[in-house]
């Protein structure tokens, strides 16, 4: 698409947000398991990332409402796909972590769907 003579303002990808019911629970799972430290805290947000790359984000949402999928009465809204090198011991260690395992894996040879601390969906792949 074009946009004429005029320049098209710099846009990067910067964070990903996930609302929650405790950020600080949330950012723990997440950080612990992607090796990310904390880059900005408060008690209603928690950003995680490092200077110059993007980062993931945690809002508390007072009435927050964990996803049911693959039930559709509270669909998940978004999930985030994990690369590894290795299903089983990834998937191991992140339940250590305080992930849950769906019964629900439709490719569990390919990825698997686990459950963050919140009720997130999110993937583990060896795909990417």
């Amino acid at each position: 698409m074009s946009t004429g003579n005029t320049s098209a303002p710099a846009i990067r990808y910067a964070v990903v947000t996930f609302d929650c019911p405790d950020p600080a629970e949330l950012a723990r799972f997440y950080g612990d398991a992607l090796g990310l430290p904390v880059a900005y805290s408060t008690d209603d947000f928690v950003l995680l990332g490092q200077e110059g790359s993007a980062g993931l984000g945690f809002n508390r949402l007072a009435d927050y409402r964990r996803p049911t999928w693959p039930d559709p009465s509270q669909e998940k809204q978004a999930h985030i796909e994990l690369g590894v090198d290795d299903l089983d011991s990834a998937q191991a260690h992140l339940l250590a972590l305080g992930a849950v395992e769906l019964q629900t894996q439709p490719q569990p040879d390919r990825w698997r769907v686990l459950l963050d601390p919140a009720g997130h969906p999110f993937c583990i792949t060896t795909l990417v």
